[in-house]
């Protein structure tokens, strides 16, 4: 099935910087697509320093499972190898047997541990990985990680995307430039529950283990944790971080908000376009909540009304129904105050004390939910908390997409 490019899509594709003590490339083997990369994979000149944030979901794939204990075990990261059009979730021993299989060839090829070599799969959850195609590929796709190919590692793991989501930073510390790379897959299938869809971050800078465990963590729960496009967590959603300790740089607190900065930046910039290439999406939403009990409830107040298929609906039409989104922020289950909560579409004030403010002019809201970045503001008046939360739009693209994805 080929999908007409997002609207919402960049105009150019970035470029991704040379980063070392990486190889990474992609190959076309096949598993469920035709003339196109599907698998793609990365090698570490030596051990790289590794972190991982997995789905929540109770059916979780196999390779969320295997990622989870390679973590524990406190090594490195040789390798790690993905696969698109077949999740590999769900399939019992078999898969387990598929992951084990591919693992334990790309280690034997590096010479390190089976679990020193990640490896992530999504498409289609309840089919048996075809695991002979990859095996019989790993030549090939040795072969290609000699070209640092980014672009093709990218598109190799894509299902329903549109357009390759893809992010570079670089920024100076002690004298030194720190190179950060990233990619990402994701357009439907995708809420926060963890982080959402795949993710892959590399980057040159020396980073221990458990600290960049702990970047990672804070700069999902602002980006990947802060997106929904349709309220379905994956089975298979994934985030991984390497850091190939290349460049040698002391860990003090000034290095580390530099690199924490440049890590939530760049995740968030990767997860912003998972949003923009939603299945059917149309509009880029924006939802900013203040007011709240804590910046969790804020969040989930926001994702309240970011899941609603109602306000999605309304907002793909034009239409200011704002009642909708007072709708959805009463069924969040969260503390607010609907005496003196505000609600603003676009910057024009539409709610306050409890009802609609006099002389409520609907023309400039209208105005602003016909273009294509849409901005609502919402204070429920009872604390703190904040949160900025993102969606799309839902459109009838997004049925024609989904009823038709495995044909």
């Amino acid at each position: 099935m080929t999908l007409p490019l997002s609207p919402l899509a960049p105009k150019t594709i970035v470029t991704l910087s040379p980063l070392s003590g990486v190889n990474i490339g992609a190959a076309a083997l096949e598993l469920r697509y035709k003339n196109r990369p599907d698998v793609m994979l990365a090698t570490f000149d030596k051990p790289a320093t590794v972190a991982g944030v997995f789905t929540l979901s109770q059916t979780a794939a196999v390779s969320v499972e295997y990622g989870r204990a390679s973590l524990k075990t406190g090594k490195g990261a040789r390798a790690v190898i993905v696969n698109a059009g077949n999740a590999n979730a769900y399939t019992g021993a078999h898969g387990k047997h598929a992951l084990e299989a591919v693992c334990g060839a790309v280690a034997q090829e590096l010479g390190c541990a089976a679990d020193e070599v990640y490896m992530s799969s999504t498409g289609v959850i309840g089919e048996p990985l075809p695991f002979e195609k990859i095996l019989s590929g790993l030549p090939q796709l040795f072969a290609a990680t000699k070209t640092q190919d980014w672009q093709a590692a990218a598109r190799a793991i894509c299902t329903t995307d549109t357009f390759i989501k893809t992010a570079t930073r670089q920024v100076d510390i002690d004298g030194k430039t720190i190179t950060f790379n990233g990619f990402a897959k994701g357009s439907g299938m995708i809420a926060p529950n963890m982080a959402t869809m795949l993710g892959y971050i590399f980057t040159d800078a020396t980073i221990p283990q458990a600290t960049l465990q702990a970047m990672l963590t804070e700069a999902t729960d602002k980006s990947f944790n802060a997106i929904t496009v349709d309220s379905d967590t994956s089975t298979n959603d994934t985030v991984l971080c390497f850091a190939t300790n290349v460049q040698q740089i002391a860990v003090s607190e000034h290095s580390l908000a530099i690199l924490q900065s440049t890590l939530n930046d760049i995740c968030q910039d990767l997860a912003l376009q998972v949003v923009k290439d939603g299945e059917g999406a149309e509009k880029l939403i924006t939802l900013k909540i203040t007011g709240a009990e804590t910046d969790k409830a804020a969040r989930i107040i926001g994702l309240a009304i970011g899941n609603s298929p109602l306000v999605k609906t309304a907002l793909a039409a034009s239409d200011a129904n704002w009642g909708r989104i007072i709708g959805a922020i009463g069924k969040s289950g969260e503390k607010i105050n609907p005496a003196a909560f505000t609600l603003k579409i676009g910057g024009v004030l539409i709610t306050a004390n409890g009802a609609r403010v006099p002389n409520y002019d609907e023309t400039p809201v209208a105005a602003h939910l016909k273009t294509r970045d849409v901005l609502i503001e919402v204070d429920v008046a009872v604390g703190q908390g904040k949160a900025t939360v993102w969606t799309c739009d839902l459109t009838h693209r997004y049925i024609d997409i989904n009823a038709g994805y495995r044909s």
